[in-house]
């Protein structure tokens, strides 16, 4: 009896055939299945972890940039073989348990690294940029480790680890827009490797339409993060989707006469979102690829150890990830700069000071707009105003690298112990 399925499913890539012919223009053509092997692959496991791979029993975790190997023909083997050469399978599935086992660990010790151990980087780092009083710019690491010792010192823990809530918020109403838009309009969420300009374009405005919606929930997130702790009230960890509402239907919160409306933070907001996603895939395909050829012959040269093949099907991808993410950062810094003062002005806000560590400070801005932003900021601050805080990008970034190398040498020992 052959599963049932509705007609043009392909995974979680589903999309409908007559829904293709119309919609689409035919640029998601229906996949037809010819044999029953066929069918055994229309079903794809969702997403995983960053450096992870969807490993079915009985698959191996091929070398990074390595060939995948051809079937032999005659009959496959079982998935579950018993008798003879038991003692070889039960080692094989030992290792294979061990390979996933290592991505999966390198890829959460990833996400742990740039959502959660970097928090207290990120929330310095914004304090800093909105701070137009500062005296100190902080674009050193040896300034920014002094200040967080100082806010914690006097503020406590709670100081450096504020809105991180919020920002899991931002990201998970980020990937439902889009997953809501995509599915509901024809434009892709990925872009095939048989690109055209029209495809980059939809692409890309599925981008813009995903910042747009999640743009008030940003600026939510962005006031919890920034915001003192000394005048800070306990609240929810949905305060961010309750301000973010509020922000959207002009209820909440009163705010002052110089808050700017939303649809004047569209264009910077977009317009950094969509140079960061643009920068950050462009580096991280040609970082892969830099990597695909080193391994590639690297592995023509000489034979490679078990042990440095399970590492080459998962690092590539997270150094690719942390190479773009850093590059992105740093060259879109000062357009974030003028962002957040924008998204800052006129919500009350105070803020600690960044020069003293142990005071607060009101922002009292009064931007017109994003040009007007780039020109006080020029006239009173000078071009480093714009970089404000950017030692906290090193440390973080720094950090990031640390926490990779580290756990590449354990796991290194311990596939190394288990071959």
């Amino acid at each position: 009896m052959h599963p049932r399925r509705p007609e043009g499913f392909d995974g979680l890539g589903y999309r409908g055939g007559a829904r293709d012919e119309q919609g689409f223009g035919g640029a998601f053509p229906a996949r037809s299945f010819s044999s029953a092997s066929d069918l055994g692959h229309w079903v794809t496991t969702p997403p995983d972890i960053p450096g992870s791979r969807n490993l079915h029993w009985g698959e191996k975790s091929p070398p990074y940039g390595a060939p995948a190997p051809s079937t032999p023909e005659g009959p496959a083997e079982e998935p579950f073989p018993g008798g003879g050469g038991g003692g070889g399978s039960v080692s094989g599935q030992s290792s294979e348990q061990l390979s996933r086992f290592a991505g999966f660990g390198i890829g959460l010790a990833s996400l742990f690294t740039e959502n959660v151990l970097a928090h207290p980087c990120i929330v310095l780092r914004r304090q800093c940029q909105v701070n137009y009083h500062a005296r100190h710019y902080h674009l050193t690491p040896f300034t920014v480790i002094n200040i967080m010792y100082s806010f914690n010192k006097t503020q406590g823990p709670r100081a450096l680890w504020k809105g991180m809530g919020s920002t899991f918020i931002v990201q998970g109403v980020t990937l439902g827009a889009e997953g809501l838009i995509s599915e509901f309009t024809p434009l892709p969420r990925e872009v095939s490797h048989k690109w055209n300009p029209k495809q980059i374009g939809e692409h890309l405005l599925l981008k813009s339409l995903t910042y747009m919606v999640a743009m008030p929930f940003y600026s939510a997130s962005l006031i919890e993060t920034v915001q003192s702790e000394i005048i800070r009230d306990n609240t929810g960890i949905l305060e961010c989707v309750k301000e973010g509402i509020g922000r959207v239907i002009g209820m909440g919160v009163p705010h002052s006469k110089r808050l700017l409306p939303l649809f004047s933070l569209i264009f910077p907001t977009v317009l950094h979102g969509v140079l960061h996603y643009i920068i950050s895939s462009i580096i991280q395909k040609f970082v892969l690829l830099i990597l695909k050829r080193k391994t590639y012959n690297s592995h023509v040269a000489e034979s490679t150890s078990p042990v440095q093949s399970m590492l080459d099907a998962y690092f590539p991808e997270l150094i690719a990830n942390f190479a773009a993410s850093l590059c992105s950062d740093v060259i879109l810094y000062p357009l974030e700069t003028v962002l957040h003062r924008l998204h800052i002005q006129g919500t009350r806000t105070i803020i600690d000071n960044t020069d003293l560590g142990y005071e607060v400070l009101p922002i009292n801005t009064q931007y017109e707009g994003m040009r007007d932003c780039i020109n006080t900021i020029k006239q009173e601050e000078g071009m480093l105003g714009f970089y404000k805080g950017f030692g906290a990008v090193i440390i973080q970034y720094t950090l990031h690298a640390a926490v990779l190398q580290i756990t590449k040498i354990i796991y290194s020992t311990l596939l190394q112990n288990s071959v």
